[in-house]
């Protein structure tokens, strides 16, 4: 199911860019953007975790430099019958981790060196237990390509947005197109379209890989613990990463933002708590 999600992803924004494209060229520039469209599905399909990677300045580790977290890491492997992922820590204090990975085979986990700071054993295990689970889900590979393409689309937006602003789109009398007004309106819309359709994919996954996470670690406590201290620190500790990838993580890093709260690809941390603290029962 996931894996028919992520091509009906890469098939709706490459929609995207192909009008964006007839917006700023006419047919040459919706040929030239369905060909960008097509190397962009390609490249986001086959080097996801690595696109995901190189968006969040993460630096992988050895087990010789974090024994503790490959150990961790391994145990749970074990427990989702999963194999042992990559390893990477993003150099962020604002405590946070996502997983990424086209399939099982080829995935990574990756941590912030805030959350190794303010974490305990159990809450971090919480947390790597549910980036295991949207690897075990495969739900990893519709976000990142998700996080790749609407990336793409958001700066090409802003690229047709100036182009607009100074004349460079066509002209009202030309044939095909809808002008500048046009081209100014799409600039505007299409990166919005872009980050609705991450906040359509995000939200449900969150609480399935809650779920599956807490299974995982063998208690949900550790992850409703650690999620409530994570929320209460992204108020407090920026992150300097592009809102492409916001959805990657497990909670939205720029949530301290009024803006972005508004546009949230997480559903709120309250309701994931809740949701938590009822399987004990």
């Amino acid at each position: 199911m996931n894996t028919l999600k992520a091509w009906l992803l890469m098939g709706t924004l490459s929609i995207l860019l192909v009008l964006m494209g007839n917006a700023i060229g006419g047919t040459s520039g919706a040929l030239l953007f369905f060909i960008i469209a097509m190397a962009m599905n390609f490249f986001g399909y086959f080097y996801s975790d690595k696109l995901a990677i190189k968006m969040t300045g993460s630096y992988p580790v050895s087990q010789a430099e974090a024994p503790e977290l490959y150990e961790m890491v391994r145990r749970l492997s074990q427990r989702a019958g999963l194999p042992m992922p990559k390893i990477y820590i993003q150099p962020s204090d604002q405590p946070n981790a996502f997983a990424t990975g086209r399939n099982p085979a080829n995935s990574a986990v990756a941590v912030t060196e805030g959350i190794l700071r303010i974490l305990n054993p159990q809450e971090l295990e919480g947390v790597l237990a549910h980036e295991l689970a949207h690897i075990k889900n495969r739900d990893v590979l519709v976000g990142t390509i998700a996080a790749a393409l609407a990336g793409a689309i958001s700066m090409m937006g802003n690229a047709l947005q100036w182009g607009a602003i100074f004349g460079m789109g066509r002209s009202d009398d030309e044939e095909e197109g809808g002008g500048l007004l046009g081209s100014l309106v799409m600039a505007i819309i299409f990166p919005i379209a872009a980050m609705i359709i991450q906040m359509a994919i995000s939200r449900s996954r969150e609480y399935m890989a809650d779920a599956t996470g807490a299974q995982i670690a063998g208690s949900p406590d550790g992850l409703a613990n650690a999620l409530l201290k994570l929320e209460a620190a992204a108020h407090r500790v920026p992150m300097n990463v592009s809102p492409a990838t916001s959805h990657l993580f497990i909670i939205n890093p720029l949530s301290g933002a009024s803006l972005a709260r508004l546009f949230s690809t997480h559903p709120p941390i309250e309701d994931r708590v809740q949701r938590l603290k009822g399987m004990r029962r």
